[in-house]
C-alpha cells in the first residue's frame, strides 16, 4: 500500500532540510519542478487567481477554482502538493477534505480576514487570535488521516509586530496546527525568534519583491527553518517572457527574434515523456 500524500510530504521534509517547495501554477509547471529535483511542490492561492483566472489575489476566487488546479496537478505528478486555502471559506473542515480527496498532500490557512490581500502588501487586517484558531480546529477535524499537513499562516508580524505574532503561532500550534507559516519576516533573527518558540516545523516564504530577503538554504537552516516556499518564481519568470514574445511577434511581425527564448519541441516532449513514432 502506497504512502498518503501527507506521509509523502512528511517523509520529504525528513529527507532535506530545509525543504524547499517549488511553486507550481499548473501540471506542466509541476512537472517542470519534478523534473528540476524537487521533492515537492506547492500551489499558491495567488497564482490560481492571477494566471487560472485572471484576477489579483483578493480572495474572490473560489474553492471550486483551486479543486480544478489540485486535480490536474496531483493527477499528473506524484509530488506531494501543499496547497493555500486562503482564509478557509465558509467551512474549513468541508475544504480540506475536498483538497485532501483531490490528491492534496497539505494546506494552509491564514489569520486575515476574508478578504484578504497578499501577504506582503501594507493595509492587511487580521482577525482575533480565538478566531483563527476556531479556523484551525475546524481544518485539523477535516484531516483524512493523522499525516496530512494543516500549516498555521500568521501575517501577524507586520501588523501587530513580532511579539503578538509569535504569540498567535503558539496559539494555533496549541489548536492543532502541525506546522507554521511565518508570513513577511525582514531578518532571520525574526525566523529564529519563531523557531525558539515553536516546536513545530516552520516555514519561510522567499517571494519575490515582497518583504524577506533572499537568504540562503544555510542562513535558513542555521535559523532552524525546516521548510523554503518559492510560491511564484517560475510562473513570473514565464510571464514576463510570454509579454516579450508577444510584443515582439506583434511589433516585427515574426517570432524569429525571440525563438532562441524558446523551449523547443524536443524538449517539451521530454518534460511530457512523449515519445514520437517514426
Amino acid at each position: 500500500m502506497s504512502a498518503s500524500p501527507g506521509s509523502a510530504f512528511r517523509a520529504a521534509l525528513a529527507a532535506e532540510r530545509p525543504l524547499q517547495i517549488a511553486g507550481a501554477i499548473n501540471a506542466y509547471a509541476a512537472l517542470l519542478a519534478q523534473r528540476a529535483g524537487f521533492r515537492a511542490l506547492y500551489l499558491s492561492g495567488a497564482g490560481v487567481a492571477n494566471h487560472s483566472c485572471g484576477l489579483p489575489d483578493t480572495g474572490d476566487t473560489s474553492l471550486a477554482d483551486v479543486l480544478t488546479d489540485v486535480r490536474r496537478i496531483t493527477r499528473r505528478v506524484p509530488l506531494p502538493l501543499l496547497v493555500d486555502i486562503d482564509t478557509g471559506w465558509a467551512n474549513p473542515t468541508a475544504t480540506v477534505r475536498e483538497i485532501a480527496a483531490a490528491g492534496a498532500a497539505a494546506v494552509h490557512l491564514e489569520d486575515q480576514i476574508p478578504a484578504k490581500l497578499c501577504g506582503h502588501l501594507p493595509g492587511k487586517q487580521l482577525v482575533s487570535p480565538a478566531e483563527m484558531s476556531t479556523r484551525v480546529r475546524a481544518a485539523v477535524a477535516g484531516k483524512p488521516d493523522p499525516a496530512f499537513v494543516v500549516m498555521a499562516r500568521t501575517d501577524a508580524a507586520g501588523v501587530e509586530g513580532l511579539p503578538a505574532a509569535l504569540a498567535r503561532a503558539q496559539a494555533y500550534v496549541a489548536a492543532g496546527a502541525d506546522m507554521i507559516f511565518a508570513e513577511a519576516l525582514p531578518t532571520l533573527a525574526d525566523y529564529r525568534a519563531f523557531t525558539s518558540a515553536l516546536n513545530v516545523p516552520v516555514l519561510a516564504n522567499l517571494t519575490e519583491f515582497g518583504q524577506t530577503p533572499f537568504f540562503t538554504l544555510a542562513e535558513l537552516r542555521a535559523a532552524g527553518v525546516a521548510l523554503v516556499l518559492y510560491p511564484l518564481s517560475a510562473s513570473r519568470a514565464a510571464a514576463a517572457a510570454s509579454r516579450d514574445v508577444y510584443t515582439a511577434i506583434r511589433t516585427t511581425g515574426t517570432q524569429q527574434s525571440v525563438v532562441g527564448q524558446m523551449q523547443t519541441r524536443a524538449d517539451l516532449y521530454a518534460t511530457l515523456g512523449y515519445t514520437v513514432r517514426k
